[in-house]
């Protein structure tokens, strides 16, 4: 599809089944991420009150993610309005947070199994999220996408 700055062509790509249907699959990859962010921080909240040991950098970490997930969500609402640098923006999020998730999970006895397998679910929904965002559909709508 032809690409403009001045909004028609794009406003009337937003409605358009293919772009919706990669909205629809961005929203539920990233609300998944949060809601997961959510549950390991309940879980590890529900565990310490139990007795289990609960470091500060899981705590620190888990409060961390769960508040990058609401930036996240923010952006993917401004990319389904078609605004390109928000779309770059979770493009490179998307990517880059999932190796960062898993890369400090995979350093041996730093953290729980259960923290990092709940983490690695977290980072599979952000993978689905740049799949989706890196797409033909997403990438018509913003003008001056790569």
């Amino acid at each position: 599809m032809a690409r403009t700055t001045g909004g028609t062509v794009v406003e009337a790509r937003l409605g358009a089944a293919d772009v919706q249907e990669a909205v629809d699959g961005l929203r539920k990859s990233v609300a998944l991420h949060g809601m997961v962010s959510a549950v390991v921080l309940a879980t590890l909240a529900v565990l310490a009150i139990g007795g289990e040991p609960a470091t500060s950098p899981m705590w620190v970490r888990s409060a961390v993610l769960l508040a990058v997930s609401v930036f996240v969500h923010r952006t993917a609402v401004e990319v389904s309005r078609g605004s390109r640098q928000a779309y770059e923006r979770l493009s490179t999020l998307a990517v880059v947070l999932p190796v960062a998730i898993v890369g400090v999970d995979l350093i041996p006895g730093l953290r729980p199994a259960w923290f990092a397998v709940m983490q690695g679910v977290s980072a599979l929904a952000l993978v689905l999220a740049a799949r989706v965002a890196r797409g033909a559909a997403l990438r018509a709508v913003c003008p001056g996408a790569a």
